[in-house]
């Protein structure tokens, strides 16, 4: 039973992993027989960073079984961790490739620090609160970077909260975060490429973590807490482990999503970008993380793609909405997946013996 088990989740990690590589070739097809619009072409690395974030999002809501609405400042730390550490060493690091994954290692590294320090105090509350606790840190955030300057010159690094006039800078200085409007002149490195390559680490990590014996303590406390306590599972380190790597992820998903702006703004991480998220997971199924993707690639494109239709736009989102919601969470629907994914599974399994 558990060598089934075990080829079960193999197989379905499989078909997840050859999806992703399945869409990035015909997306490549496309693109090179002309037949992707700009449009399209524009949509592929926002889809890849709100894939990583859906993913990231459904590994603290579906498998750790804890409500997050701070998903937002997280993204948010690592797109200005990552911005700031690529507009630092443009004249030190000239390979841009290189100082692109340098960047992207010191967001996820970033984010996962104010993973740690938000998570040690607020993953002891539960429900509600923790949402509210999570929501306030990611509005906080947004509105410590809004207020805050950094400049650079031959003496330094200079820091502010007034305004860029303070910073006491020299004429030839150079404003690097310049408080609401931002970091400017941000070179775009990131492509499609790069972003089905970190969709797929992404999936490495939150899928191997799943099946490992962490995630399966992870779940048990999802499941039943005090029994997980009463069995010596140490409650407050796995549930910092899976939000830990969450926020790690989501500071992945923020520096490419900054890496494809000219100008990055906090403002644009409000609440409304981790509510997104949260519709993502929740429509893809909660804890299934292939659901997360496809969700999050089909809510991405199609306000874009249905944008010709004018008045009947946001009708027709409406409805896809509702048929997903059915889809993944009505009793008849998932009755019928179970009989026939039970069936596809079964018929696998004997044909691998």
């Amino acid at each position: 039973m558990c060598g089934m088990n075990k080829k079960k989740k193999l197989k379905s990690n499989l078909i997840t992993y050859g999806m992703v590589i399945a869409a990035f070739i015909i997306v490549q097809i496309l693109q090179s027989t002309g037949h992707l619009s700009s449009l399209l072409q524009g949509l592929l690395v926002p889809i890849c960073v709100y894939v990583i974030l859906a993913v990231s999002l459904n590994l603290v809501v579906g498998i750790s079984g804890e409500l997050s609405l701070g998903h937002a400042g997280f993204m948010c730390v690592g797109a200005f961790a990552g911005a700031i550490f690529t507009k630092c060493t443009q004249e030190a690091i000239t390979i841009d490739l290189l100082r692109f994954v340098l960047a992207i290692l010191v967001a996820a590294l970033a984010a996962a620090v104010f993973g740690i320090l938000i998570g040690i105090p607020v993953l002891r509350l539960k429900g509600d609160y923790l949402a509210i606790v999570t929501l306030a840190f990611g509005e906080i955030i947004k509105n410590v970077i809004n207020v805050f300057y950094i400049g650079k010159d031959a003496n330094g690094f200079h820091f502010s909260m007034k305004d860029q006039f303070s910073l006491g800078m020299e004429p030839d200085g150079k404003i690097i975060l310049g408080g609401p409007q931002g970091i400017t002149g941000i070179s775009k490195q990131s492509t499609f490429l790069i972003g089905v390559i970190l969709i797929l680490i992404t999936l490495f990590i939150v899928l191997n973590l799943i099946d490992s014996r962490d995630g399966r303590a992870i779940m048990s406390i999802r499941d039943n807490r005090i029994a997980a306590e009463s069995i010596g599972i140490n409650i407050t380190k796995y549930k910092l482990m899976a939000f830990t790597v969450s926020a790690a992820l989501a500071g992945v998903a923020g520096a490419l999503y900054s890496h494809n702006l000219a100008t990055l703004q906090a403002s644009k991480f409000n609440f409304n970008t981790s509510i997104l998220a949260l519709v993502f997971v929740v429509l893809g199924g909660i804890g299934n993380i292939r659901g997360s993707v496809i969700a999050a690639v089909i809510l991405t494109a199609l306000p874009e793609l249905l944008r010709g239709l004018a008045d009947y736009r946001m009708l027709i989102y409406s409805i896809v909405l509702i048929a997903m919601m059915l889809f993944n969470w009505a009793p008849k629907a998932l009755e019928w997946r179970e009989r026939y994914l039970g069936r596809f599974f079964k018929k696998s399994v004997k044909e691998g013996e």
